[in-house]
């Protein structure tokens, strides 16, 4: 299954990078896209979900790396759920 990372700058300006086990991730995010905050966790949400879903197609259970990633999302998302002006930069993708 193919996979790759994608890489994430915050409304602090942080830079994190995070796991997708299936290229489903770029039909939800582009390079260089800036999204509001509640809209970028609608579709890692989506995404992520859809990504996982493939591997318990295919191997009988689904991702942890993919659970774990979402997880993660959430937790850098949330100092950030007050601020009406916050934003995701989507940077790149990676293999």
């Amino acid at each position: 299954m193919p996979e790759m990372y994608f890489r994430l700058r915050w409304p602090d300006s942080a830079e994190t990078s995070h796991y997708s086990p299936s290229l489903i991730i770029k039909d939800y995010f582009a390079p260089g896209e800036e999204l509001e905050l509640k809209v970028f966790l609608e579709r890692a949400r989506t995404a992520l979900t859809i990504a996982s879903d493939r591997v318990r197609a295919k191997y009988g259970f689904p991702c942890s790396q993919a659970g774990a990633s979402l997880s993660s999302i959430e937790q850098r998302a949330a100092p950030f759920q007050r601020q009406r002006d916050a934003r995701i930069t989507i940077l790149e993708f990676s293999p």
